[in-house]
């Protein structure tokens, strides 16, 4: 029986996930895989990835799901607050009704994002990492940027306040992952392929430092180091600029007393010098993670956040999760990141299989930084790392991060769509 030939893409992609091993070499060697068509042997195989909707909707109501649990622990966590003398002004249901105002504009944002094609992201990815630049420039002007707690990291815009370290972290994905492809014949080549690309994260970080944000230069430079390497930098090159980066930050932390008052109060919190000043927070989000036990307080029972425990609606809101909902709570939440982060790779490597690498650096970089991110804020609030000001990812209180967040999950969900476009053997 003549037999069907799939297009060299999707025979490719197969290959890769082990599928092709039944084709011949002659076969394999032509780029063509033969398949049998009927609708028993297709729903078994692992190609009914390619389903009729277009993208991955697991991928959308895992995301879903996590921007609905945020927005309940966000009220929970600050429903206290106006008792607060600093938060007097303010009704309890302040901050869950601006979380559900960045959440609304993210899924507009994000749906408009959808409809743009990646071949146009590359093309105006190195504007895009310029523009960031700028703003990150604009938030330190007085009188523009605002300042909260000694940092200046916010353009106020009136129905929110934009953080441009947020746009920062997806330009300079998009900028990598295009670099990468620009640059890709001189990858062997150290200066030339990686100098240029130095020079712009150093740019990045020195403007990062001056607010001060180091987290977010952490997370820019593991997002820039990340895409180098999936790119095919060679390792020597990979790991002599990981050293290079790490001794950066080690010189920052030993410059800086706060910075080591920092480490200091994180390996010892509950001492006398550190439980009242900059281990008051670690040790307060211990003590909730300790009452939470197995299964938790129940929803609204925690005490930590009344007053206790600062910023447990940003930064330490896996803290109030973890008293409420227990060791089973935090749990599911990792593996709900796990799972999400997983899935970005796969379709990252789904598109590079199909000679989409740019597309394919996109979602593997977006990944990083979305598992980077939660594995730092999860690192901080477990006392695992020190504290560092970096919220969890489609949860924290946070406009600029939950819409920065909602666009890069929709871009990545664009690039499966393109995908199984390809796969059936269309164009993108």
């Amino acid at each position: 029986m003549n037999q069907p030939r799939l297009p060299h893409p999707l025979a490719r992609l197969l290959s890769s996930w082990g599928l092709g091993r039944a084709a011949s070499t002659a076969q394999a060697e032509s780029g063509e895989l033969p398949v049998r068509l009927s609708s028993r042997d297709y729903a078994r195989s692992r190609t009914t990835v390619v389903r009729d909707m277009g993208f991955d909707q697991p991928l959308l109501w895992v995301v879903v799901a996590l921007l609905c649990w945020g927005l309940v622990m966000v009220y929970s966590a600050s429903i206290a607050l106006p008792d607060n003398p600093r938060f007097r002004n303010y009704s309890h249901e302040h901050f869950v009704i601006r979380h559900a105002i960045a959440i609304c504009i993210g899924a507009v944002a994000g749906l408009l994002a959808f409809q743009v094609p990646l071949k146009r992201w590359e093309k105006a990815s190195p504007w895009l990492f310029f523009g960031a630049l700028v703003l990150l420039v604009i938030v330190l002007i007085p009188f523009i940027g605002k300042g909260v707690n000694g940092a200046r990291r916010w353009i106020p815009l009136g129905v929110m306040n934009f953080q441009p370290s947020e746009l920062a972290k997806l330009a300079m994905v998009m900028y990598a992952a295009g670099y990468m492809v620009r640059r890709m014949e001189v990858k062997e080549r150290f200066f030339r392929a990686v100098a240029p690309m130095g020079v712009a994260l150093a740019l990045a970080g020195f403007l990062l430092l001056l607010q001060p944000d180091m987290g977010a230069f952490i997370v820019i430079a593991v997002i820039a180091m990340g895409i180098l390497f999936l790119g095919g930098v060679n390792a020597r090159m990979f790991f002599l600029i990981a050293g290079l980066l790490t001794a950066v930050f080690a010189v920052l932390i030993l410059s800086s007393p706060w910075r080591r008052e920092r480490v200091f109060a994180y390996l010892d919190p509950f001492s006398a010098e550190h439980a009242l000043g900059k281990g008051y927070q670690l040790s307060h989000a211990l003590i909730a993670f300790g009452r939470g036990e197995w299964f938790g307080v129940g929803l609204g029972g925690s005490v930590e956040k009344l007053h206790w425990l600062p910023e447990a609606h940003t930064d330490f809101l896996l803290a109030v999760i973890g008293e409420e909902f227990g060791l089973v709570g935090v749990l599911v939440l990792i593996a709900l990141f796990m799972w999400m982060v997983r899935r970005i790779m796969q379709i990252g490597r789904q598109a590079i299989a199909l000679d989409q690498v740019f597309a394919g650096l996109v979602a593997q970089g977006i990944g990083l930084w979305i598992g980077f991110q939660a594995f730092i804020n999860i690192g901080v609030n477990l006392g695992a790392l020190p504290t560092k000001g970096l919220t969890l990812p489609f949860m924290s209180y946070g406009g600029s991060a939950i819409l920065m967040n909602m666009i890069a999950i929709a871009i990545v969900l664009r690039i499966d769509h393109e995908n199984r476009k390809l796969m059936h053997g269309g164009r993108v």
